[in-house]
């Protein structure tokens, strides 16, 4: 039986893609923002920077490529506007940190995953999954380990996909398979990451 994918999950994906008010964890700003000793310590960046020009030029002015972004956080705090990029993009020493992401899309190998079938017959069955970060801001400040999460992810997709076939129908279906597991990654990370493609290509009985 072909794999079929809940109508609800796309339009849920779809819905939570184009939401401009997805959580950032860190974005809001509490009562009290900063605080005063935050100000003070942003002043005395700027004059440091002031009373070191141009010298300071070397420390302060950052550049991106065209496929990346830099997500900045000032005190520990993420700035707001989003990520910064491509281009030139200017740091104050010592209280703003900023990470690169990079946008290029991304592919990987999933590991051969011992899989029981429905019919009780046990097979190693490897994928391929390529993925891009959409999103550099929430990619970074909602997921520790974004890359490697969506790796871990994308095997345990693999058997619980698998896992409810039999072998005839792994065999058969791989299309609706690989398709089935490209929604579940990209609605699992739909604010931060799109898969491209998550496919099911070597199956050993």
């Amino acid at each position: 039986m072909p794999t079929r994918i809940d109508p609800t999950v796309s339009e849920k994906m779809q819905k939570t893609v184009n939401d401009d008010r997805a959580d950032i964890i860190g974005a809001g700003t509490p009562e009290g923002g900063v605080g005063i000793c935050g100000w003070i310590l942003t002043a005395l960046a700027w004059l440091m920077v002031i009373c070191t020009l141009p010298f300071s030029l070397c420390v302060c002015i950052k550049v991106v490529q065209e496929y990346e972004r830099a997500v900045i956080f000032r005190l520990g705090r993420l700035l707001p506007g989003g990520a910064k990029g491509p281009g030139i993009f200017f740091i104050l020493p010592c209280i703003e940190d900023y990470t690169k992401v990079d946008l290029r899309t991304v592919s990987f190998d999933v590991p051969p995953q011992e899989i029981l079938t429905r019919d009780s017959v046990t097979v190693s069955v490897d994928a391929v999954v390529y993925y891009r970060v959409q999103n550099a801001t929430i990619s970074i400040a909602n997921v520790e380990n974004a890359n490697g999460s969506t790796r871990l992810l994308a095997q345990t997709t693999l058997r619980n996909v698998l896992g409810t076939k039999n072998l005839a129908e792994i065999l058969s279906d791989r299309d609706n398979i690989s398709t089935f597991m490209q929604v579940s990654l990209s609605f699992t990370y739909s604010q931060s990451k799109h898969v491209y493609a998550g496919e099911a290509f070597n199956t050993c009985p």
